[in-house]
């Protein structure tokens, strides 16, 4: 599977590139019995639906040239959203001060799950702050412990 969206990747972030536009994320999906081509595009001050349709425009011809996915799928391309991942350094850095939801592959501090504001990160831990009932408690995650994570709204 990840020899697929590698393979993708070498292809659509030429495009994204030269559009001036992120590549967030990829994901080949099989929902029921139809599979998924989902691809996560950005920008500052974020994406609209005619910049989707011109990068699935331009994807779909080059996959169609080089064909890397044996069986049929469904193209998707959109803005990665208000909860977009945190994957890339990059990702985990523009969060500071943001409101993050963050899991891990095992419990840390009794916990395997954390929304809060990302305090501090360094390359390899995460400081975040959660609220406890009426308290608010600071946690230092190892990011080689981070299963997950992703922007979050805050309610």
């Amino acid at each position: 599977m990840s020899k697929v969206l590698d393979q993708v990747e070498e292809l659509v972030k030429p495009i994204t590139d030269e559009l001036g536009f992120e590549l967030v994320d990829l994901a080949f999906e099989k929902e029921g019995k139809n599979w998924f081509l989902r691809i996560f595009i950005d920008k500052d001050g974020g994406i609209d639906i005619d910049e989707c349709a011109i990068v699935s425009e331009k994807v779909s011809e080059k996959l169609d040239e080089s064909d890397p996915i044996s069986q049929n799928y469904f193209l998707e391309v959109s803005s990665p959203g208000a909860e977009r991942p945190l994957k890339k350094e990059a990702d985990f850095e523009n969060a500071v001060g943001s409101y993050v939801h963050i899991t891990s592959y095992e419990p840390i501090e009794d916990r395997k799950v954390w929304e809060g504001t990302l305090l501090f990160y360094d390359g390899n831990e995460l400081t975040i702050e959660i609220k406890d009932k009426t308290r608010k408690i600071t946690c230092v995650i190892p990011k080689d412990k981070v299963a997950k994570a992703r922007l979050a709204i805050e309610f």
